[in-house]
């Protein structure tokens, strides 16, 4: 054989072997799904869920852009969810269940003194609750299943921020954007209990609520209040779809922190995802020094995760964003994906995200207004999943009145460039 016979049998070995190298790899080539069949395979919201209009469609959507099978995910920065909890993932407020089963079951602890429970306690209320409840031994319950005057004393004091005949139960200066003192009295009323033992409460009156039917109305004193609770199928399947497409999900409550973590885990949210009001503990009891946020010390309350304390939470909290700097809106990396909440008190995180805003409508002003003028077109507003409102008489005073200004009076809701949000009708009701 020559050698140029040699050089051309070689050639020719190997352009066959390449060939069949080739070859091997274009079945593996063409398997390989396009955007749109990966897509297919994508966690997917469950189409036996109903939603309202497309909102199924505009979460899912987010979540394609946002999660694992977005087109430049990353891998060192997962995506946040953050859900507000009363109202939002479950229908009915987890507060109000837990108060009114250690009410009915004589398990709150009678505090030195009423006015150590909160600064804000009026005079007026601490005579009232004196009056009604009666003087004892610190820490011993109240006898709040028998004395109905105490009873409500609590409950209208929690619920309406007035005693019983009509009196201001709490006065003074705070900021209305970041706290209200009748959201933290409850976890201060908590003060002298284990966590684990207020833990164990509030799961006793998770069981009893998730049990009672649909419609019941429970009697604490003589005031009367929703005796169930239920979690919404459509926020358990939305929270689970975004676990699935790799977000972070937590939940920012205005309730007890150990309240809230007692039952978050109903949705797959465990205890470091839960964040909340959070009573200091000492000497393993729980005590009325509440938890600051944002270079606010910790002290009676003064910024707990309520409207512009629930941004100052998500900062501090999720993204390590420490000091005065946790109260300002940040850039869009450091900022959640998706915020959902039914009221005012949430109206500034779900406003912070920067993919989808789910707004519940229970004709919250703020909320309502932010969600019906869509300035970014990233706001889902649904009505609420149980029993949801019929439309609001009138129309939402965002031009005038729809925002809370921190000493509590109103004023117009603006955009973020200054111009005012026209009054707004309600769209989308039960």
């Amino acid at each position: 054989m020559t050698a140029p016979t040699r050089r051309l049998l070689a050639l020719g070995l190997a352009g066959a072997a390449a060939l069949t190298a080739l070859t091997a790899t274009v079945p593996a080539t063409a398997a390989t799904p396009g955007p749109a069949a990966a897509r297919a395979h994508c966690p997917q919201l469950s189409k036996d869920v109903p939603w309202y209009g497309d909102n199924r469609a505009k979460l899912q959507k987010m979540i394609d852009e946002r999660g694992t099978c977005s087109a430049h995910p990353s891998p060192d920065h997962r995506p946040v969810a953050a859900f507000d909890w009363d109202n939002t993932v479950v229908k009915n407020d987890i507060s109000d269940a837990t108060l009114a089963w250690m009410v009915r079951h004589d398990k709150v602890p009678r505090p030195k003194s009423w006015r150590d429970t909160s600064p804000w306690l009026t005079a007026a209320a601490d005579r009232a609750l004196t009056r009604a409840c009666g003087t004892g031994t610190p820490g011993r319950p109240l006898r709040t299943s028998t004395n109905t005057a105490c009873a409500d004393e609590l409950m209208e004091i929690r619920g309406e921020a007035k005693t019983m005949s009509g009196a201001p139960a709490f006065a003074g200066e705070w900021n209305h954007r970041r706290t209200v003192p009748e959201y933290a009295w409850v976890p201060q009323l908590f003060a002298g209990l284990k966590p684990a033992t207020l833990t164990a409460y509030a799961k006793r009156a998770r069981a009893e609520n998730l049990a009672a039917p649909i419609g019941a109305v429970q009697t604490v004193g003589t005031h009367k209040l929703a005796g169930y609770i239920r979690y919404y199928d459509q926020q358990k399947d939305l929270i689970r779809t975004l676990k699935a497409a790799g977000f972070d999900v937590y939940i920012v409550s205005a309730s007890s922190e150990t309240v809230a973590e007692a039952w978050s885990g109903g949705v797959g949210v465990d205890a470091r995802h839960t964040i909340g009001i959070r009573n200091r503990v000492r000497h393993g009891r729980l005590t009325t020094t509440i938890a600051g946020c944002g270079g606010v010390k910790d002290g009676p309350g003064e910024a707990i995760p309520y409207v512009d304390g629930k941004r100052c939470w998500i900062n501090q909290e999720i993204y390590g964003i420490k000091g005065a700097e946790a109260w300002r809106k940040q850039d869009p990396a450091h900022r959640i994906a998706l915020g959902g909440g039914d009221a005012n008190t949430d109206v500034t995180f779900v406003d912070d995200a920067t993919g989808a805003h789910l707004a519940i409508n229970r004709n919250k002003d703020e909320l309502m207004c932010r969600g019906y003028d869509d300035a970014d077109g990233r706001w889902v507003v649904n009505p609420m999943f149980i029993d949801p409102l019929p439309r609001k008489s009138g129309a939402y005073p965002c031009a005038t009145k729809g925002y809370t200004n921190t000493d509590g009076s109103l004023g117009p809701v603006r955009r973020p460039d200054g111009t005012v949000v026209a009054d707004q009708q309600d769209r989308i009701h039960g």
